[in-house]
């Protein structure tokens, strides 16, 4: 089967606003004509219309689902990977979250949890295996998953790397990983799954957009 993962067009986190909830962060004016130009550049309607619970993403879907209004959508939990709980609900922009950021990956424990609004590394592995698995399980059509950037690097981590238990080397491996190379906002990844737990993947790239709307890293 095929899914494109789609990481949410710009929020105002990515523009260097200050936010206080992952959940409610929305997009900017270039984040809507990102999504604008995505939703008229795909080639055909897709099987379903997949977005997280988070706002960004939501809002980068509506003009896909505008232009597809039979197309059904579903809530899955392909949320970004939110491990800094104790920042939430006082505004922060990602330059003050800069050194806590960098503190986390450098302890690189992979079970721990900041919070209950947190979730460790090992939770997030386990959320893109679960993916990858209900992508196997559907017929072959094409899915839109509507996402985020780091969590569309883990489950390219996960469908590329064997399940086992995390272990601060592989979450440091996987840090490296995800820092080398960048997913535009409303980049795609085009990922084709096979029967035996195999596939590929074309990394995302964002054709459909002028160079004047390209963001993200």
């Amino acid at each position: 089967m095929t899914a494109w993962l789609i990481r949410h067009a710009e929020s105002v986190a990515n523009s260097g606003g200050a936010t206080d909830h992952p959940v409610t962060i929305p997009l900017t004016e270039r984040g809507r004509a990102q999504a604008d130009h995505l939703a008229a550049a795909l080639p055909g309607p897709p099987a379903l219309i997949v977005t997280s619970g988070y706002l960004r993403t939501k809002q980068t879907a509506a003009p896909t689902r505008d232009r597809f209004p039979d197309v059904a959508h579903e809530e899955w939990p392909v949320q970004e990977f939110s491990y800094l709980a104790s920042l939430h609900g006082r505004p922060t922009t990602a330059a003050q979250r800069r050194p806590m950021v960098d503190e986390y990956w450098r302890r690189a424990d992979p079970h721990q949890v900041d919070g209950p609004d947190a979730e460790s590394f090992a939770d997030l592995l386990d959320r893109a295996r679960s993916l990858l698995g209900r992508l196997h399980r559907r017929p072959d059509a094409p899915v839109a998953v509507f996402t985020h950037g780091v969590f569309m690097r883990a489950v390219l981590w996960a469908h590329l790397t064997e399940p086992a238990e995390p272990t601060p080397a592989q979450m440091r491996r996987f840090r490296a990983f995800s820092l080398a190379f960048t997913v535009p906002n409303t980049a795609v990844v085009n990922l084709r799954l096979d029967g035996d737990g195999g596939g590929t993947f074309r990394l995302g790239e964002v054709p459909h957009l002028p160079a004047t709307l390209i963001t993200g890293d």
